[in-house]
């Protein structure tokens, strides 16, 4: 290998090193984590990774048992557990089983990084929210 085969090859070393991991992230949602809380029996979970180096945020939203159809689905932030926060991200879809992509913000992916972001369901019975859940990093 030439000299010049070297060194573009460490440097191509170089900046694959230099890209920051995909992120793991989680919420346990239910109408106990709701502020104000809810008697809701539904549950549900997010499930997402974070590509920091792209702010691409890729999630499946699971639930069941809410009193009714989800009208929507959002995450919310900056706020600490129990604490309230305007939608810093609206979900596309609010159905069971979504799937998607979002483009997040510097302060958005930061809020989320941070632990300082939650997400949740509404329906018509709770239009403030049914079931919630922090959003948290999975190490």
């Amino acid at each position: 290998m030439s000299l010049h085969q070297k060194v573009l090859a460490g440097l191509s070393a170089l900046a694959l090193s230099a890209c920051a991991a995909p992120m793991q992230f989680q919420a346990a949602l239910n109408g106990a984590s709701e502020s104000p809380r809810t008697n809701s029996a539904g549950t549900g979970t997010l499930t997402a990774t974070l590509y920091p180096d792209t702010h691409a945020f890729s999630y499946i939203l699971n639930y069941s048992g809410l009193s009714g159809p989800a009208t929507a689905a959002h995450v919310h932030g900056p706020a600490a557990p129990g604490a309230n926060a305007g939608v810093m991200v609206p979900f596309p879809s609010p159905a069971a089983g979504a799937t998607g992509m979002i483009t997040l913000t510097e302060a958005q992916q930061a809020t989320i990084v941070g632990g300082q972001a939650y997400t949740n369901v509404h329906t018509a019975a709770n239009p403030g929210g049914e079931i919630r859940g922090q959003i948290a990093r999975v190490q």
